[in-house]
């Protein structure tokens, strides 16, 4: 077999002797005016005999992504945006240089534009028995080996083109990401939702716990963050008199990169006024449902073996209850500080002994020893205050905050609270929450004294929640990475491996 830089200096030869000929090898005049799937939908129920006796030309373009050789005729299959479809070159139909150039000059990988008309072969498939053919691309480097593709799965991610070229599989799954994106969008439009775009560089860090990307404006002569999330400037809006907003854009987090984490991801967020968390369950239900209806036709979906069904009432669960009941956290120990720590060293569970907030251990144990037996939809319901720094407060329990977490397939899809407006309250958080910043250095480093003016100004009641889209696409797609998802995911440079 051919080394890759053998077959590359092959081409090039060839691609001097196309030159050579007079021929562009890379034009720009052909209009392709047919797809390869609807013609073989088309025909697909026509005879052979019927097809004889029409004499209408089609043309597509698309990669040659076989080729095969049989004396005077040559079989290839194209393959456009739609599928493939199979094409005949006979000597007897084209002029002989046109055949001897196609025998000669065109390889897997080349693009070519295509006329000819629609006929069935012996085995009955659809094919296009060419009348004429140009080259639009040549390619120069091979594909991946047909039967065998990319199975190195990281090259995969940092070739996506080759593995849309070589995976059809692959190619309807990122159709598919767009559909549902579409679904949301429409849905929230449907509801009276205004769509709207927030700043991505940020003066200052908020709206969620994260590090962020840090970066320099020269003509401002400050520094500026990539947005960790859009929330506080579409509280503003609420300020400003929109009621429904929605925002479905991207978020940035200078963190890991994992299975379930990209440090670019798509989110969606969106606020509503005089609503409250319980009406947020009530249309997150209604927007997965009708999801699961319009993309597979059936509230049933399966993930990773598990057969999760999203018809509604979902599951609640407060957050305490989830932890004694399914994370076995005696609750005898909850408030027990000693006795809590040495239950998570049993469990090999770390705990920042220097965070005074217990807030904070009762999420650590949370996320270890309850996430992932959250398969089916689950609302995890009323967190610590602690670790609901924007979140309204429980009128019942003012030590809990009126917060949902969904979990699906054991990860958690959406994060939402009915809003805290109080803007003595929300100052004082900040404040109590800079203090902390030695101990956790993902809490922002300043005060967003903008934001607390807004709501000084007065934001109605409301309830808010940001969806992980990139969680949605895998459940919906039966991936469990979510650099399936992500058509280029953040990967190390190949010489820090």
């Amino acid at each position: 077999m051919l080394e890759e830089s053998q077959i590359l200096r092959i081409r090039l030869e060839k691609l001097e002797k196309i030159r050579e000929a007079g021929i562009n090898p890379y034009p720009n005049d052909f209009k392709p005016k047919d797809k390869a799937k609807f013609i073989k939908e088309r025909f697909f129920e026509v005879s052979a005999e019927e097809l004889e006796k029409r004499t209408f030309l089609f043309s597509i373009a698309g990669r040659v992504i076989s080729k095969r050789e049989m004396g005077k005729l040559i079989f290839a299959h194209l393959q456009d945006d739609t599928g493939n479809i199979q094409i005949l070159l006979a000597k007897s139909e084209v002029p002989v240089e046109k055949f001897d150039f196609f025998k000669k000059m065109v390889d897997l990988g080349d693009i070519l534009g295509v006329e000819g008309r629609v006929i069935k072969t012996k085995t009955g498939e659809v094919t296009i028995l060419v009348k004429d053919f140009k080259i639009l691309t040549k390619s120069l480097r091979p594909l991946p080996e047909k039967f065998h593709g990319l199975k190195d799965v990281e090259l995969r991610y940092r070739k996506r083109y080759l593995d849309l070229i070589m995976s059809s599989k692959v190619k309807e799954l990122f159709k598919l990401r767009t559909r549902i994106i579409q679904y949301i969008r429409n849905y929230f439009i449907s509801e009276g939702f205004l769509e709207v775009e927030t700043p991505m560089m940020q003066p200052i860090v908020g709206g969620a716990t994260a590090k962020p990307f840090v970066t320099y404006h020269n003509a401002l002569g400050m520094n500026l963050y990539l947005r960790i999330a859009p929330e506080l400037y579409l509280k503003r809006l609420l300020v400003g008199g929109f009621e429904r907003v929605f925002e479905l854009n991207r978020n940035f987090r200078n963190e890991g990169v994992s299975s379930k984490h990209n440090p670019e991801f798509t989110m969606l967020e969106f606020y509503e006024a005089y609503a409250t968390y319980y009406d947020l369950m009530s249309r997150t239900e209604e927007l997965f449902y009708g999801l699961a209806l319009d993309i597979l036709g059936s509230p049933q979906i399966e993930y990773q073996g598990w057969k999760i069904d999203f018809t509604p009432p979902f599951k609640r669960i407060k957050f305490l209850d989830a932890l004694t009941e399914l994370g076995g956290v005696p609750k005898e120990i909850l408030y027990d500080k000693p006795n809590l720590l040495a239950f998570a060293q049993e469990k090999g569970i770390e705990l920042n002994i220097k965070d005074p907030r217990l807030g904070k251990w009762w999420t650590k144990l949370f996320e270890e020893l309850v996430e992932p037996k959250l398969i089916d939809p689950t609302f995890i319901i009323d967190y610590p205050v602690e670790v609901s720094p924007l979140a309204r407060r429980s009128d019942q329990n003012p030590e809990f905050a009126e917060r949902f977490e969904l979990y699906i397939g054991g990860k958690e899809i959406a994060n939402a609270f009915s809003e805290l407006n109080d803007p003595i309250d929300q100052r004082r958080r900040f404040e109590e929450q800079l203090k902390l910043r030695e101990v956790d250095e993902e809490i922002p480093p300043e005060l967003d004294e903008d934001f607390l003016q807004a709501l000084e100004y007065g934001m109605p009641p409301c309830a808010g929640e940001g969806i992980g889209i990139d969680r949605v696409i895998m459940l919906f797609t039966d991936s469990a990475s979510i650099r399936e998802v992500i058509l280029f995911p953040h990967l190390r440079r190949r010489e820090d491996l």
